[in-house]
């Protein structure tokens, strides 16, 4: 696997410790052009950087050591983590996101983030679950990477998590609104198991967060209305935890 030097000195200064690494975050540039996403997480104003960057024909740029802070994920929270810049490695592919069009991951690009993934996996002993994407940790904020990433592809190789329902079945239950307190106090209860943060008091929270949640695992009606297809998504999911 070749990887190319592109420095940022968009990091901490001071150095962290292999245990200190729990996630990986995936992200997309949402940039018109590789060079132009290259630039501006190698400028010292921009203030963002990643520790890869995978342009659309598979090339990987290494723009921070992995023992460095790189300042990616910004406020977030997973599980028990907060501001995860700390405690992450963060993976930029190149892609013009939804507000300069929108496209497919390429599979030279999702070739080499798989062997990234499995390489920093094995290396940094991440544990499945925390393999996620910007929009699950920050999902008051952000939307990448998006309804294209192939999340359930990643799972298959061992790579996050997805549920065993099958689609035909699941479908069935779409658009059933869940009225039940009992079963929303459940189903956030499932939510939170799997590492979403967010605030039950605030209907604008969790409306985000159900869409974070629609994005990664139900990405044909993203709504953020909960429904009874989600309820057994997430039901599936914690009882893999």
């Amino acid at each position: 696997m070749k990887i190319s030097k592109f420095y940022s000195p968009n990091f901490d200064r001071k150095k962290r410790s292999n245990k200190s690494i729990k996630l990986i975050i995936i992200h997309y540039t949402g940039m018109q052009s590789e060079r132009e996403s290259l630039i501006r997480l190698c400028n010292h104003k921009s203030k963002v950087s990643s520790h890869f960057v995978i342009g659309l024909n598979g090339k990987i740029y290494r723009l921070v050591q992995d023992n460095q802070i790189a300042w990616h994920a910004g406020k977030s929270c997973w599980a028990n983590y907060r501001q995860l810049n700390k405690n992450s490695i963060g993976i930029e592919l190149v892609n013009k996101g939804h507000q300069f069009g929108y496209t497919n991951f390429k599979k030279k690009q999702l070739s080499n983030l798989v062997k990234i993934c499995k390489s920093l996996i094995k290396k940094y002993k991440i544990k499945k679950r925390n393999v996620v994407g910007h929009s699950d940790i920050s999902p008051l904020r952000k939307i990448d990477p998006g309804e294209k990433f192939p999340w359930k592809l990643l799972a298959k190789k061992k790579i996050g998590i997805w549920h065993n329902c099958r689609s035909g079945f699941l479908r069935k239950f779409r658009e059933f609104k869940i009225y039940s307190k009992r079963d929303k106090i459940q189903f956030i209860k499932n939510l939170k198991k799997i590492g979403y943060c967010f605030s039950t008091n605030n209907k604008s929270s969790f409306n985000k967060t159900m869409k974070a949640f629609q994005r990664h695992y139900r990405k044909e009606l993203i709504n953020g209305v909960l429904d009874k297809e989600c309820m057994i998504i997430a039901q599936n999911l914690s009882k893999k935890l």
